[in-house]
């Protein structure tokens, strides 16, 4: 299976401008799988929400951001998983949406809402579901999930055999620690940051790039730059996943003891 990501700068406010940007971006390659950036459709910062909720859209692939990204996805016979804010009735959601060429095949809603992001979006009420394609049982997370161990644990237990984790990281901790989260649940994962910066009325960020994927070892497969746009593909076996075994005596989850870990 070829999976990927791509690290751009999405442009604050406009859709459609980063969708011909994706476009771009992804023109002439192959891949089976691939990520974007959390908010990849309209930008992240916003102070208020009013001014976010006219370019967000529906989950149900209607609005003209998931629409484009099903063409996409058609041209390119492959599931893209993206960052998008979603609206629903009055209330909007930083979501994760995977299509494919018949469009929507699974929305992911953020549960760990981070910082301001709480003054935008209501926090995620659905847990964190899996759905395959290929075959593959996949699974997403958005940015901040990674500090909750939680979030990719849950995924695996679920059949995750890769993590979709689009991001707009600006803290310094995440590419590392997402190794010890492949590496404890030994499941590929793949986190398409974003580069460039955002200023709003009280707050300015400097997003930090690096996307990377990771092996269920740990194992760096590919990663950008800081700054880069950056389109990443590589070949793996999925089935490596599976195998939870971490030594001759040891298998990661046959292992686990949930009686012991009552609070």
């Amino acid at each position: 299976m070829k999976i990927g990501f791509y690290q751009f700068c999405p442009r604050h406010g406009d859709p459609a401008g980063n969708l011909e940007l994706i476009k771009e971006g992804l023109a002439g390659s192959q891949f089976d799988l691939l990520v974007l950036p959390e908010l990849a459709s309209t930008g992240y910062l916003f102070d208020e929400p009013t001014e976010l909720y006219k370019i967000s859209e529906p989950a149900n692939g209607s609005g003209p951001f998931l629409r484009g990204l099903t063409e996409i996805a058609r041209t390119h016979r492959a599931c893209i998983v993206s960052g998008f804010s979603e609206r629903l009735d009055d209330a909007l959601y930083n979501s994760a949406a995977a299509v494919d060429e018949n469009g929507v095949l699974c929305v992911y809603r953020k549960v760990h809402l981070f910082n301001t992001e709480k003054e935008l979006f209501s926090a995620g009420d659905r847990g964190f579901p899996v759905f395959f394609f290929q075959q593959v049982c996949l699974g997403m997370m958005i940015c901040f999930d990674w500090v909750f161990p939680e979030a990719a644990r849950s995924l695996a237990l679920k059949g995750a055999q890769i993590l979709c984790h689009p991001a707009n990281l600006v803290l310094p901790w995440c590419q590392t620690a997402m190794v010890t989260r492949s590496l404890e649940n030994t499941i590929f994962s793949i986190t398409a940051n974003r580069t460039g910066a955002e200023s709003g009325q009280a707050l300015a960020l400097n997003f930090t790039g690096r996307s990377q994927i990771l092996s269920p070892r740990g194992e760096l497969l590919a990663q950008a730059g800081e700054n880069d746009q950056d389109l990443r593909i590589v070949d793996i076996d999925p089935a490596d996943s599976l195998n939870k075994r971490f030594s001759a005596g040891n298998d990661l989850f046959a292992d686990r003891r949930p009686a012991q870990y009552q609070l």
